[in-house]
């Protein structure tokens, strides 16, 4: 596509935007610099038309843009637009302000909503790929203790054991030495296969009673879904067209239930990438009035994911800006934590 016709493009989709009504030549003359001629205004959006990237809506109607139109667009944005400083502000007072991974994560969800008027959503970071940062076994009572590992993610998980008789306190303080020895630093994946060997040096018959330990320990670190999301700004749904709301519903109850979340939001290879699904290129064929724009926060080993769902006329260059920014000050956040 040649400047002169993207240029067209670009205002269609930009005034559809803002105005939600389709877009005629005339009012294109009228709000855009684009100098040239009515005419040829009018003869570019016929070839626009005609390859498909806008399309009439219905007789005597102005043009909207198509999905293929959105991704041209979308692909030539040369980068994405800056926040301002008092957005960035805004996202560095939220985030700075969470006091626990489950904080940050509801305020993540909240600002991003806030930002981008969208649904948005956020997957916890992956446990699956993060290593140990502490482990620790606290005794509630005599037959009580309670588990608690913690990731490098900030991620906590934790969990409370009724032993079928007393543990005597020097022995749980050995088992709870040997595991930080054994599992501080090393990846969730690897902690079935560590722990193993944790007790062959207690007795028979502490063994026995040990082994109910590490059977939990082994279940905290691999049963913890990496799918655990949480979704914020369900209610913009009140404030766009109905249609693209009752199609939207559904997607929201199966993004609950965690089934189609990793696949809206994308395969993310770095937290600089921003990722964009339009309207058909979606999977969920309830989606396909809708876009996704995600990005991924946290290194390489541990990349999470967020984003938003929208209708297809969204305001691409902010809604990618936010996401973008968000994820980067996400990752940053729960490194130092």
């Amino acid at each position: 596509m040649d400047e002169r016709k993207f240029d067209v493009l670009r205002a269609i989709i930009e005034d559809y935007v803002a105005t939600q009504e389709p877009i005629g030549s005339k009012s294109l003359v009228e709000r855009h610099n684009l100098k040239v001629s009515p005419a040829t205004i009018r003869n570019e959006m016929a070839v626009l038309e005609e390859e498909g990237f806008i399309v009439q809506p219905h007789t005597s109607a102005g043009r909207i843009p198509t999905d293929k139109g959105y991704r041209v667009f979308v692909d030539r944005l040369n980068e994405v637009r800056p926040l301002s400083n008092s957005e960035t502000k805004a996202i560095m007072q939220v985030l700075e302000g969470a006091v626990d991974l489950d904080d940050v994560m509801q305020k993540t969800v909240k600002l991003l909503a806030h930002l981008t008027g969208q649904v948005s959503v956020v997957q916890y970071p992956k446990l699956s790929t993060s290593t140990v940062k502490h482990i620790d076994l606290v005794a509630i009572s005599d037959t009580r203790i309670m588990i608690v590992l913690v990731a490098n993610s900030a991620r906590l998980e934790q969990a409370t054991l009724e032993l079928p008789q007393r543990i005597n306190l020097e022995t749980l303080e050995k088992l709870r030495t040997k595991l930080k020895s054994s599992l501080i630093d090393k990846k969730f994946v690897e902690v079935a296969s560590l722990v193993n060997q944790v007790i062959q040096d207690f007795s028979p018959t502490d063994r026995n009673l040990l082994n109910q330990i590490i059977e939990k320990v082994k279940l905290l670190a691999k049963d913890s879904s990496d799918q655990k999301i949480v979704i914020g700004g369900a209610s913009n749904l009140a404030r766009l067209d109905s249609d693209f709301s009752k199609n939207l519903l559904p997607v929201l109850d199966e993004i609950e239930e965690n089934v189609v979340v990793l696949k809206l939001l994308g395969e993310m290879v770095s937290g600089d990438d921003v990722f964009v699904r339009i309207g058909h290129e979606n999977p969920v064929p309830n989606l396909h009035s809708a876009s996704v724009v995600s990005s991924a926060y946290g290194n390489v080993d541990t990349l999470s994911k967020l984003g938003i769902l929208g209708p297809t006329r969204m305001d691409y260059p902010g809604t990618m800006s936010s996401v973008v920014a968000v994820a980067r000050y996400l990752g940053r956040i729960l490194g130092n934590k």
